[in-house]
């Protein structure tokens, strides 16, 4: 919004809710568009947040200016979080490298674009790739670009480029088709409110959540109608902890906080005092917990048999047990 103290605060705020990265876009309106304003110099009528207006005061608006780069970056790098962009031309390419961005975003806007994805892959710098209304041809086309220069660092996004988006667009099947099409990492560029479209990506193998962040909706500005406050992405840190945790290996294994319920299951024990040759009944034989003695599935084929010896009432039973 024009106010390089609130880009700041912007900053610390996502470094302080959780956030491991702060992406931002490196742009003018010069570089985006003719500052014209005819029709097809301007956004639909019908545009829920911007319609009517002209690209040219739209890219204006809500650019950052590149003067506030290099002291950004140096607030996300001094806290340990990565700091990187999204460039729309050659020449913010170049600015992005001459202040040593860690990595780059490819704009769902800016797939077609192949000399922009060469240029960026040429850095051999980690990149993801935004896919919201592109083609699969034209995903085809990025990927092979950007691999073309022996570069393979890179991650898609699934992406439903709607402002907002309603969860029943996220079609999140994609995560899963992108991953095995392309042979790459996936994650979501998440335009919905709320956590509940992100966290059941990250169930579906999403490794990136990207989100548009603002202090506060109520502040206004281009994005702020559907961009996540602090707290909210505080709690999709938090719970997406909780997702990514959760999710474990393909292998069936006994998570070790189980043990003690294991110990205390049901078994065979003797639950009454018997002397040997007593025959095995449903009383004094029975499945009770804990668990130290066979499986009650042997109960059926113990009945009628003999104990072999004399033995108290609470003994785990054995195979050795009965005769």
């Amino acid at each position: 919004m024009g106010d390089f103290e609130r880009a700041k605060n912007l900053v610390r705020a996502a470094i302080d809710s959780g956030a491991n990265a702060v992406k931002f876009q490196t742009y003018t309106a010069e570089t985006m568009t003719l500052n014209l304003n005819s029709g097809d110099f301007r956004i639909s009528d019908n545009h829920p947040l911007w319609g009517g207006q002209s690209l040219y005061s739209l890219y204006e608006s809500a650019h950052t200016p590149w003067e506030w780069h290099s002291e950004l970056f140096d607030i996300c790098r001094q806290a340990g979080v990565i700091a990187f962009s999204s460039p729309f031309d050659l020449t913010a390419v170049d600015f992005l490298e001459s202040i040593d961005t860690q990595m780059y975003k490819i704009s769902s806007m800016e797939t077609s674009d192949l000399r922009l994805i060469e240029r960026v892959s040429w850095t051999g710098k980690p990149t993801i790739i935004s896919t919201g209304a592109t083609t699969l041809e034209e995903i085809d086309d990025a990927v092979a670009t950007f691999r073309s220069t022996g570069n393979n660092n890179l991650t898609l996004l699934v992406c439903t480029s709607s402002y907002p988006a309603e969860p029943k667009d996220a079609n999140l099947w994609r995560i899963g088709f992108l991953r095995d099409r392309y042979q790459v990492k996936v994650g979501i560029s998440d335009h919905t409110l709320g956590v509940g479209v992100g966290l059941a990506a990250l169930a579906l193998g999403a490794e990136v959540i990207e989100k548009h962040f603002t202090l506060s909706r109520m502040d206004a500005g281009p994005d702020g109608a559907f961009s996540m406050e602090p707290s909210e992405f505080k709690t999709l840190v938090e719970e997406g902890e909780s997702v990514r945790v959760s999710i474990g290996s393909g292998s069936w294994q006994l998570a070790e906080a189980e043990l003690e319920s294991r110990r205390i299951r049901r078994s065979l024990y003797i639950t009454e005092d018997v002397k040997q040759g007593e025959i095995i009944t449903e009383v004094n034989l029975r499945a009770i917990r804990p668990g130290f003695g066979l499986s009650p599935k042997h109960l059926n084929d113990l009945l009628g048999m003999k104990f072999s010896g004399d033995y108290s009432r609470g003994t785990p039973m054995s195979l050795d047990k009965a005769k």
